[in-house]
């Protein structure tokens, strides 16, 4: 079987459809959507929750302003169990109510804008708020996963799947895709 058939199978059995972004890097670069499969397959053995991953890569996608991936990872997240006024927040830059799901979005802030130059002093206070090092090295592994597809998504202008409609509808999406409309 061809290549970009067999991994177009493994998407299908992942998501239940094969999602726009996949089309592109299959149709465009199989080895870049391997890639991103076995990233995310070996980081479902990390020591984020699920859903703490979601909050982590919609924290990436608003700071990207990526508009396939606040879509996506927003919508699962809601249905991870995620409340639309927390996937807001998120969107709108502020901070979800959930005091570690904060600590999460606030600290995946700070990577990227300090490019992982943290302090000892930032590391000490994480630590003692409950971010150990095997959390803070998965959030790093998730920008970059991340980055990979926000960026082919600029380029691209990947359509959004219909799927991922809870999120684009609302406000808090639109007014982020307003600000950057290129």
């Amino acid at each position: 079987m061809e290549r970009p058939e067999s991994l177009r199978q493994i998407v299908q059995q992942k998501f239940g459809f094969v999602p726009q972004l996949f089309e592109e890097l299959l149709r465009t670069n199989p080895a870049v959507a391997e890639a991103y499969l076995q990233a995310g397959t070996a980081l479902q053995q990390g020591v984020l929750s699920p859903l703490e991953q979601q909050v982590v890569q919609l924290a990436i996608a608003t700071h990207n302003t990526c508009h396939y991936c606040t879509a996506a990872h927003g919508t699962a997240a809601l249905g991870m169990g995620l409340s639309p006024e927390a996937v807001d927040a998120i969107l709108e830059g502020q901070l979800p109510d959930d005091e570690r799901l904060a600590l999460l979005v606030e600290t995946t802030r700070q990577v990227i804008e300090r490019r992982g130059w943290l302090s000892e002093d930032a590391l000490q206070e994480l630590e003692a708020r409950g971010l150990n090092r095997a959390a803070l090295y998965e959030i790093i592994a998730l920008v970059g996963i991340k980055t990979i597809t926000n960026y082919i998504n600029h380029l691209a202008h990947t359509p959004v799947d219909e799927v991922f409609r809870p999120v684009t509808g609302r406000a808090a999406y639109r007014r982020l895709m307003e600000s950057t409309a290129v």
